[in-house]
């Protein structure tokens, strides 16, 4: 595969990120930023991907190249290793952040988080 190719992965990796972090930044529904660092998280891991594979690259598993001893044209399985253990963190953390979303519901009613401090007596000393 060209070097070409490869770019349209890491703009497809950028471009989550990107969005994964305006919708951070401008939702207030709990729900909506879980899925927004979902996001993130694919853009992160799919960067990591294209990073570790390169143009002319094979799968790094026994064939005629092994024969050969033309080593340096396999891919680097380090990084898909990194994204596959980075998928199984993300589920736990979105599934621990899904918990408490559903908690933070049941204490003060809503998802929303521009209500926070509504409904709340100030504490003076």
């Amino acid at each position: 595969m060209s070097a070409q190719f490869y770019s349209v992965f890491y703009a497809a990796g950028f471009g989550l990120l990107l969005v994964g972090l305006y919708a951070i930044l401008t939702q207030k529904n709990l729900i909506r930023i879980i899925l927004a660092l979902g996001l993130m998280e694919a853009g992160v891991n799919l960067l990591i991907v294209a990073s570790g594979a390169g143009a002319g690259a094979e799968a790094p598993i026994l064939s005629s190249l092994t024969k050969a001893g033309d080593l340096g044209r396999f891919a680097d399985p380090l990084p898909h290793a990194l994204v596959l253990t980075s998928i199984v963190i993300g589920l736990a953390v979105t599934a621990l952040a899904l918990v408490l979303a559903i908690r933070y519901q049941e204490g003060h009613g809503s998802l929303d988080l521009a209500t926070v401090g509504e409904g709340k007596e100030e504490v003076s000393e």
